[in-house]
């Protein structure tokens, strides 16, 4: 698992099928309790890994009766990849980056989904991604590539959606363009990753009425990327990290003796990032690495003993990065853009449908998917205050759902003229991670289930957390402020 800076970028980065209406869920499930016990290295990597090779419950859709879905906003890590890094003097992961329904893992809509994707041309796409290819598409994989693995992952994660929403009439099977947002960085991974949810949740959609959306930065920041306290805060992060790295005894013998088996230095081992393709080695059930004595190096194979230290101090790392602070004050800054972008879309939509108000022709933006790496991901879990979920495993996916509940009926008051009065429903934000409800673990909602007997978190919370309330961290009271006042500190 990578560091909370992740692998994907050490710098913050100048980086027709329609869901059919029908009755909505009948039951409130209560938000999991989040994960406190510490982890066990392995089997938590393989939790990263994400094979798809289990039945997973999705908590999307469940609603109140008579609720009414208003919108849907997805941010989904890309799928199963390739190494970034290789090991130095050792063979590549042998890994077929070419689609085959008949390999394993496949997916019953695989077949239809390569077919689907050669008819991509007939789609509108931002200029950098019209030469990024739709499929992944080497026999040998190149460095990042998605997988097979990767392309089911996220068909899966589609097909969840489709279920959990298809009851809502969230899109009629004639959806506009208006009410579908795709956007994606320029990876053909992310782009890969985002086609396949998509041919998940809406199988077969009409290309022509698909805009696909290209963001340059990794934190999906759009116009406003430039903040100097945000690229200080993560300059402070990474000193952290390299500090606790570097006092970890353990962690130095473990390199020292794997960089002796290889017969390299110690610290071209530690750049070269084993962890990374080690991660790959395991996800894919491929042995460890091995290679023959040579001049100055002993031979043998790297172990699942190293590989457990390096994972361990990980994960001791991501308590450190809770403890110390300075991540949840970088996060903040480096994900408000996105958040404020989320939060206007939804009070938009929220407006739109009040009661006596007209709908604008082509309809609301009701379904909005972002398709992002770990360094968008895990900022945005810490931003939310969601600091004890797990670092985003391999199509990893934080869902927005926005509810409407029923109209009520007021009594007047005695004598007065006139039968009843109708009050418009309220309007609500739930936040899921993986499936799991966690709206009443996030910053913005933490006591709202203690000061009411409402289920739902009422959306003005989220609306004042991304606008003020969530600068508090920084000891601010808005993004300028706390992008740009002239005495920046950071406390350590």
């Amino acid at each position: 698992m990578p560091s909370a800076t992740g692998l994907e970028g050490r710098q913050y980065q100048a980086a027709e099928g329609g869901l059919v209406q029908g009755k909505s869920r009948k039951r409130v499930f209560p938000a999991p309790v989040p994960h406190t016990e510490e982890p066990e290295p392995v089997s938590e990597a393989y939790g990263y890994c994400n094979t798809p090779n289990r039945s997973e419950q999705a908590w999307e859709g469940h609603s109140l009766a008579d609720y009414k879905l208003l919108s849907v906003q997805v941010m989904i890590r890309h799928g199963d990849r390739y190494p970034l890094y290789s090991i130095p003097k050792t063979k590549r992961p042998a890994i077929d980056c070419t689609l085959s329904p008949n390999r394993r893992p496949s997916h019953p809509l695989l077949s239809g989904f390569i077919s689907h994707m050669a008819r991509g041309g007939r789609g509108h796409w931002d200029s950098p991604l019209s030469s990024v290819p739709r499929l992944p598409n080497h026999s040998s994989c190149d460095i990042g590539e998605l997988t097979q693995t990767g392309v089911v992952q996220h068909l899966r994660n589609g097909q969840l959606l489709h279920e959990a929403y298809k009851h809502h009439g969230l899109l009629p099977p004639d959806w506009s363009p208006r009410q579908v947002w795709v956007e994606t960085t320029g990876k053909s991974r992310t782009l890969q990753s985002g086609l396949a949810f998509l041919y998940g949740l809406l199988p077969d959609f009409d290309w022509t009425k698909l805009t696909v959306r290209h963001q340059w930065s990794t934190l999906f920041c759009s116009g406003a990327c430039d903040c100097p306290a945000r690229n200080k805060y993560l300059d402070e992060e990474q000193r952290r990290q390299y500090r606790l790295r570097v006092a970890n005894t353990e962690l130095e013998r473990t390199y020292a003796e794997m960089a002796r088996t290889l017969g390299l230095p110690t610290r071209q081992l530690r750049a070269a990032n084993p962890i990374d393709s080690l991660l790959c080695h395991l996800c894919h059930g491929i042995p460890f690495p091995c290679v023959p004595p040579s001049e100055g190096g002993m031979g043998g194979c790297l172990t699942m003993a190293q590989f457990a230290v390096i994972r361990k101090q990980q994960l001791l790392d991501e308590i450190d990065r809770r403890k110390v602070g300075l991540y949840r004050k970088y996060a903040v800054l480096a994900m408000y853009p996105y958040l404020n972008r989320t939060a206007t879309k939804m009070e938009r939509i929220a407006k739109a449908n009040e009661m006596g108000r007209q709908m604008r022709p082509g309809g609301e933006e009701v379904f909005s998917l972002s398709s992002a790496h770990d360094v968008t991901m895990a900022p945005l879990l810490s931003a939310l205050g969601l600091e004890q979920a797990r670092f985003p495993r391999f199509a990893a996916r934080v869902v927005f759902e926005l509810w409407k509940s029923p109209a009520v009926a007021l009594l007047k008051k005695k004598g007065a003229k006139g039968g009843e009065k109708v009050k418009d429903g309220e309007v609500f934000v739930r936040v899921l991670y993986n499936g799991e409800d966690v709206t009443f673990h996030t910053a913005f909602c933490k006591s709202q289930s203690r000061r009411s007997n409402q289920p739902l978190c009422p959306l003005s919370n989220f609306l004042s957390f991304v606008r003020r309330d969530m600068f508090s961290v920084v000891n601010a009271t808005s993004y300028q402020e706390a992008c740009y006042r002239r005495h920046y500190t950071v406390l350590v």
